[in-house]
């Protein structure tokens, strides 16, 4: 269960350097953000990482399908 701490902080870092309006704490945050995020997902069980990439998949796979139609 200790992902779930990584990736409810990595969020939560991220959400805060979106909230925030100076350019270095922005910056900060989001790398400190993805970090934590990645670090999250990877001690993940791999349950939950396959239904993570196949959204991921599904979602670019719609917008790639969206762009060739146009």
């Amino acid at each position: 269960m200790g992902y779930l701490l990584f990736l409810a902080l990595g969020l939560g870092i991220v959400w805060f350097g979106w909230q925030t309006k100076e350019e270095v704490l922005r910056l900060a945050a989001a790398i400190s953000g993805a970090i934590f995020l990645i670090w999250g997902f990877a001690i993940t069980p791999l349950p939950f990482q396959l239904l993570v990439e196949v959204l991921a998949v599904i979602a670019v796979f719609s917008v790639c399908v969206r762009c060739l139609r146009t």
